[in-house]
């Protein structure tokens, strides 16, 4: 089993939670994704973090390409590995 997993960089908290929330039943997901808060570099203001959303994907069957469009859908982005 692979240890493959995707990050969703993703502008809120509550865009975090929608999105991991949709993504279990878009992409069928076994496992639910984890959601993450990552501070910005140089902030201390609890606004100014951006949430990750981390999906494992051990059998590699979900599209980067198609995880990309979906992180779009609320103004965020994949991370490459």
């Amino acid at each position: 089993m692979n240890d493959v997993r995707h990050v969703l960089v993703l502008p809120d908290r509550d865009a975090a939670e929608e999105a991991a929330e949709v993504l279990g039943e878009r992409f069928g997901l076994v496992e639910e994704p984890q959601l993450v808060r990552e501070a910005l570099a140089g902030e201390d203001d609890a606004d100014d973090a951006q949430w990750l959303v981390v999906l494992a994907d051990p059998e590699e069957t979900l599209n980067p390409k198609e995880l990309d469009e979906f992180a779009g859908e609320w103004d965020g982005w994949r991370e490459e590995p």
